[in-house]
């Protein structure tokens, strides 16, 4: 893939994206995750990487939100989405979604909704969601007990870049070889003329150790599934809690897994775990011994009635003896037992096997000495003895855990991606659900049809808000009360066609409209603008009416830019050359009446109508009806106390009001 090719990368970023294994996967699949493992890419770039080379897949030229608040809308929705999510992933890669005008886009993301929309977000899922998020990728392992030899320059060459993890040595001959076994634990030769050579030490030859690396560092596949054990507990955590199927054997991971400690070495095997005790507290075991030797040896002369005739004690003395004669000779039985004591509490201490137990032995001697003491030489054989086989099983433990983590990376990658995606299906189904969504009918008939319609915009509880039956087709102006509804209807309707634009479901029982080529929505301004800010305005307007026949044009009270009698005549402009030009509008104005009086095409005019004032409240019906041109707060007031007044009787008051509510007739 030409990664420079995708909109938004440069040189740099497709250097990283060129070093990074599964990048052209990432990239149609959305895999924000894996993007953002290339060095220099975080995930909010990774979501705009993916964003622009979905845009190249489907050749779209982007730009469908066309102003400030359409782009706003879209972000307010995207928040909304994103609430919903557990992860900070599934936060991200729903930035990945995006409304287009293309077909192949809109469709394929409407086939990922709908097995979204069967997801059943329970708390359990949930619950797992929470203790997932991507993996990490191994960082450097280096292993020092362990190294390779070789005695040809391009096998040493070829070995350090294959196993980059163990040091590589070149040797000469046997005698090389056995001055590495004297430093490393393990020597793998990678020569098959080393083959038979008797050497001290341990000493393994394996010809083909470069095309098999997991038998020589196991390390490696270990060191990535002990960094990401939690990460994987939580997927097969979320596939069992939402019965998804994989091609992963989940007990078998689970299994591996719970054999396999934090920093990579294999846990839950009594032998080694005896090994590791009995090297690592060989010491103290040989200390207490001791002491205890001497403890019962010290009570024994305490107790013993020692006599020695003078002619015995001076040949003792002629001859030079010490303490040691003379424990040899009054006191040899209770020197026995205390050695003997302190050679079975070194065994026990240490749970040594049989082997052991005799080099453990041999580190009390049975010569009488006082006080007793332990031989170096004997203990230090017995640590190596115990480091050596604890290292011996620890590889071979390490060896076969890796063989069979090793097989399992690829379908354990899929399943943290699958796990993932399933935060994401989850927060589009919750989605659809809290605001009673519908997934929308594309047609070929121009405009937006809208049955059962309520803004996710508002912020009241959806149960609370009036549903919104709106068909637009057309250039429409929409006319009604203050706080009638009208604003949040032009939100209704740019999230209507936001959400399906992006494929997703819309906030109605049914919505059936065609695909737009982008969206422009012009909040309502504060205030009147000044010269410039309305020239600036004005411009927008013609470039739109010059080339807006797929467009969708939302605009909120345009006639605040300036004074009210040329803001009429300014809109019917606008409304004409949108018309001609075939583009679908709705114009909000309380000045619906004034613009269709001077426009020279026929202008649908629409009406939020307020049913009345009841009790203070303005009552009103949030559908707008058809060619209606709605009363005005005003006009209603003014009928309020007209009728009022009549009813009270007063001399002057009915006839006041009456005559002003002529004006509206």
């Amino acid at each position: 893939m030409e990664f420079e090719a995708i909109p938004g990368v440069g040189e740099k970023t497709a250097r990283a994206l060129a070093d990074l294994d599964g990048a052209a996967r990432a990239l149609r699949e959305g895999d924000v995750a894996t993007l953002a493992q290339a060095p220099g890419i975080t995930q909010g770039h990774a979501a705009r990487i993916a964003r622009g080379a979905i845009r190249r897949e489907h050749d779209d030229p982007g730009g469908f939100l066309a102003t400030d608040r359409a782009r706003a809308v879209y972000r307010e929705l995207l928040e909304l989405l994103q609430e919903r999510t557990v992860t900070r992933y599934g936060a991200q890669r729903l930035e990945t979604f995006y409304p287009s005008s293309r077909a192949s886009r809109i469709e394929e993301v409407q086939a990922f909704v709908e097995d979204a929309l069967e997801r059943e977000p329970t708390p359990a899922v949930q619950e797992a969601l929470a203790g997932l998020s991507p993996l990490d990728p191994a960082g450097d392992v280096q292993v020092r007990e362990r190294c390779l030899a070789t005695r040809d320059a391009e096998r040493y060459s070829e070995a350090r870049a294959a196993v980059p993890e163990l040091s590589v040595e070149i040797v000469e001959d046997a005698r090389g070889l056995a001055e590495l076994a004297r430093g490393y634990a393990t020597v793998v030769a990678l020569d098959e003329a080393f083959a038979g050579v008797d050497v001290e030490g341990d000493v393994q030859v394996l010809p083909d150790a470069l095309e098999n690396p997991v038998e020589v560092v196991p390390e490696r596949p270990l060191a990535f599934f002990s960094r990401n054990r939690e990460r994987l507990q939580a997927a097969v955590a979320v596939h069992r809690a939402a019965d998804i199927e994989t091609a992963c054997d989940l007990d078998a991971l689970e299994d591996a897994l719970s054999r396999l400690d934090d920093d990579g070495t294999v846990a839950g095997d009594a032998e080694l775990d005896r090994l590791t005790v009995a090297a690592n507290d060989l010491d103290a075991a040989a200390g207490t011994a001791e002491s205890l030797a001497n403890d019962r040896l010290r009570a024994a002369i305490r107790e013993q009635d020692v006599t020695i005739e003078g002619a015995d004690l001076l040949s003792l003395v002629e001859r030079g003896a010490g303490v040691d004669s003379l424990l040899a000779r009054e006191l040899a039985d209770e020197y026995a037992d205390a050695v003997e004591a302190a050679r079975d509490h070194l065994v026990d201490a240490l749970d040594l096997d049989a082997g052991e137990a005799e080099l453990a032995r041999v580190a009390f001697p049975d010569e009488p000495t006082f006080p007793v003491e332990r031989d170096e030489p004997a203990i230090s054989r017995l640590r190596e003895d115990l480091t050596a086989a604890k290292d011996r099983r620890a590889a071979r433990l390490k060896r076969d855990l890796a063989r069979t983590l090793a097989d399992q990376r690829g379908d354990a990658e899929e399943l943290v991606r699958a796990a993932l995606e399933v935060d994401v299906e989850l927060a589009l189904a919750r989605f659809a659900r809290d605001f009673g969504c519908t997934l929308p009918t594309f047609t070929e008939e121009t405009g937006v049809a809208i049955e059962g319609g309520r803004s996710p915009l508002l912020s009241e509880p959806l149960a609370s808000i009036d549903p919104v039956d709106y068909e637009v087709s057309g250039v429409t102006l929409l006319s009604g009360v203050n706080s009638g509804g009208k604003t949040s209807t032009l939100d209704l309707l740019a999230s209507v066609v936001v959400l399906a634009h992006m494929g997703l479901p819309v906030p109605a029982e049914d919505v059936r409209l065609c695909r737009f080529d982008d969206l422009h929505y012009h909040a309502k301004t504060q205030g009147t603008l000044d010269a410039g800010a309305f020239e600036s305005t004005v411009r927008q307007f013609a470039d739109l009416a010059a080339g807006g026949d797929g467009s969708l044009v939302l605009v909120d009270e345009l006639e605040s830019i300036t004074e009210p009698g040329a803001s009429a005549k300014i809109i019917a402009g606008i409304l004409e050359a949108l018309s001609e030009n075939g583009a679908t509008g709705v114009f909000v104005s309380h000045l619906a009446g004034e613009i269709s009086a001077v426009a020279t095409v026929d202008v649908s005019v629409d009406g939020i109508e307020a049913v009345g004032l009841v009790d203070g409240e303005l009552r009103v019906n949030r559908s707008p009806v058809s060619d209606h041109l709605a009363r005005s707060t005003p006009e209603l007031i003014v009928e309020k106390l007209a009728r009022e007044a009549h009813e009270g009787g007063g001399a002057h008051e009915p006839n006041f009001y009456g005559r002003l509510l002529e004006k509206f007739e």
